[in-house]
C-alpha cells in the first residue's frame, strides 16, 4: 500500500530525500483512494509545510516534538511497556516477524519505531496491512490527540493511518481525548535530564535479534530495509530513511 511508504517518509527524520521527492510524494498522496479527501488533503499540508522550509528548520522543529521524552515517543512498545522486560519480548517477536517475511533491516532503529513498522507493512498485502495497523489503533489515536494538542500538523498522518485501519478519526481519538487533556506532559530539560538518569535497558546484543509482538500475518514481499535505496515506487527511489542520525 503506497500511502504508508509516503506517511514512513514523512514521520521520519527529515531528509533531503523528501525535499527532492517532493512532486512523487504528492502525486502519491492524491492517487490514494484508501484515505477520504479530507485526509489526503491534510497528509498533502504536512509535506507543504515540511518541504516549505529550510531542512535544517524541519529537521529542528522534529527533534523538538518527537524526541523530548516519551509523550510523543515514535517507539510503539515505549508506550506499552515502558522499560519493562516484556518490551525486550515484544521487540524479539517483532523482529522475528520481519525476517520471517523477508524485510531485512539494514539500518540501526530499533523494530517498532513507526516508520519503520510503516514502512514493512507497505510490502505487505492490504488485508494485512490493516490489521497491523488495527493491532496498534489505540496508539495511533492517543499520538493524534497528543499533536493535536500540540497542535501539529503531524497529526495528519495518524489520523490518515486510523481510516486505513478502518477506524472513523474522529471517533477513535474522541474515545482518547479526556485521557490525553489530563496528561501532564513536561519536556522541559529538568524533566528531560531525570527522565535519562534511569538505567538504561538493553534489549538485544550483538547474538541476538530484535523483534516485537504486533501480529500481521506473513505476506510481505521479500525486500531489504538498506541505508540507502528504498524505493517508494518498487523502483529506485532513495530513502535514507532510518539511517538519519537522530539528535
Amino acid at each position: 500500500m503506497q500511502i504508508l511508504k509516503v506517511i514512513s517518509l514523512l514521520t521520519d527524520y527529515p531528509s533531503q530525500v523528501v525535499f527532492d521527492a517532493r512532486d512523487e510524494l504528492a502525486a502519491a498522496i492524491a492517487a490514494t483512494r484508501v484515505i477520504s479527501p479530507e485526509q489526503r488533503h491534510a497528509v498533502q499540508a504536512l509535506l507543504d509545510e515540511l518541504t516549505g522550509q529550510d531542512l535544517m528548520d524541519a529537521q529542528e522543529a522534529y527533534v523538538s516534538l518527537f524526541n523530548r521524552g516519551r509523550h510523543l515517543s515514535l517507539l510503539l512498545f515505549e508506550h506499552v511497556h515502558g522499560e519493562s522486560r516484556d518490551r525486550g519480548q515484544a521487540m524479539v517477536d517483532l523482529m522475528a516477524q520481519y525476517e520471517n517475511d523477508g524485510f531485512d533491516i539494514g539500518v540501526k532503529e530499533l523494530p517498532d519505531y513507526i516508520p519503520l513498522y510503516l514502512e514493512y507493512l507497505s510490502y505487505c498485502d492490504e488485508a494485512t496491512a490493516r490489521a497491523g495497523l488495527a493491532d496498534v489503533e489505540h496508539l495511533l489515536a492517543v499520538l493524534a490527540a497528543r499533536l493535536e494538542e500540540q497542535p501539529s500538523a503531524y497529526a495528519a498522518c495518524f489520523r490518515a493511518l486510523l481510516q486505513i485501519a478502518g477506524f472513523e478519526p474522529e471517533e477513535a481519538i474522541e474515545q482518547v481525548r479526556d485521557q490525553v487533556s489530563q496528561e501532564v506532559y513536561d519536556d522541559s530539560l529538568e524533566a528531560l535530564d531525570a527522565l535519562w538518569e534511569e538505567e538504561a535497558v538493553t534489549f538485544m546484543d550483538g547474538s541476538q535479534t530484535a523483534s516485537c509482538g504486533v501480529s500481521t500475518g506473513s505476506t510481505a514481499k521479500h525486500k531489504p530495509r538498506e541505508e540507502s535505496a528504498v524505493p517508494l515506487h518498487w523502483v529506485d527511489f532513495a530513502h535514507d530513511a532510518t539511517a538519519a542520525k537522530k539528535v
